[in-house]
């Protein structure tokens, strides 16, 4: 059986008394409720001690924004995975597009991270997607398959099913254009069946995949519903708690 998980990506937004505000109410909404999700955090890293204190019966996951793809050095304002391991996050986000557009990030250092990651014991989280001009020219599948196959292929059976992967159609981030259902049906398929061919099908249905393209109250439970959508890494939405609760409760 797959985790259904709805992500909220905080990006760099909240001070610190809005950031523990939002998670006290994330929280008491968790306890109150029943869901059919696990829910998960990444917050700015500065607060991430903070939210392990918070959610400390780990009612919600935290999960780091990025992580090095070095074990330590002289690596400027990086984030270890030893570091992130010791005060016991869950894991990492890995690849975000932002991460990829304005930092350089690319497949073969998110390849590291996430043997790093999964190295220490965390939960690699694999963002992955097609840009607008991408798939205008028809390019998304292969770009897809590029993307998943050089980050990945080097895992073995058992590590790739720790992995969580979140499909990110660039073009539907922040813009408020959403892949359909369809849409994102048809790429979510693609990957689990790339992922099939080289690990056998038994393997592939146990990687969740996560849609990260625009996910809003109006429009979850429907995209959730797609047999090969496992939930969603949330952007702004996740910042407001009556917005993120009607998406997790699109499981429902």
């Amino acid at each position: 059986m797959r985790r259904k998980i709805v992500a909220g990506n905080w990006k760099m937004n909240k001070n610190v008394i809005d950031a523990q505000q939002l998670m006290i109410q994330l929280l008491s909404y968790k306890n109150d409720n029943n869901t059919n999700c696990e829910i998960w955090i990444a917050p700015p890293s500065l607060y991430l001690m903070m939210a392990k204190d918070i959610f400390e019966k780990e009612e919600i996951g935290v999960f780091s924004q990025d992580m090095s793809e070095f074990e330590s050095g002289a690596y400027t304002g990086e984030l270890s995975a030893d570091m992130l391991e010791s005060i016991d996050v869950n894991g990492s986000l890995i690849g975000h597009s932002e991460r990829r557009q304005y930092h350089g990030e690319n497949d073969e250092s998110c390849n590291k991270k996430v043997k790093l990651a999964l190295d220490k014991g965390l939960i690699p989280i694999y963002c992955n997607g097609e840009t607008l001009e991408q798939r205008k020219a028809g390019q998304h599948l292969d770009v897809v398959k590029t993307q998943t196959e050089t980050a990945l292929f080097t895992l073995s059976a058992e590590e790739i099913k720790k992995v969580v992967i979140a499909y990110e159609p660039v073009w539907a981030i922040g813009t408020g254009e959403t892949a359909s259902p369809e849409q994102a049906q048809e790429i979510h398929a693609h990957i689990r069946g790339i992922i099939a061919e080289k690990y056998g099908q038994e393997v592939a249905d146990e990687v969740s995949i996560l849609y990260g393209g625009s996910v809003k109250p109006d429009n979850a439970k429907e995209i959730f519903s797609q047999p090969d959508i496992d939930g969603g890494l949330i952007g702004g939405a996740a910042l407001k708690l009556e917005d993120f609760s009607k998406i997790i409760e699109g499981f429902n």
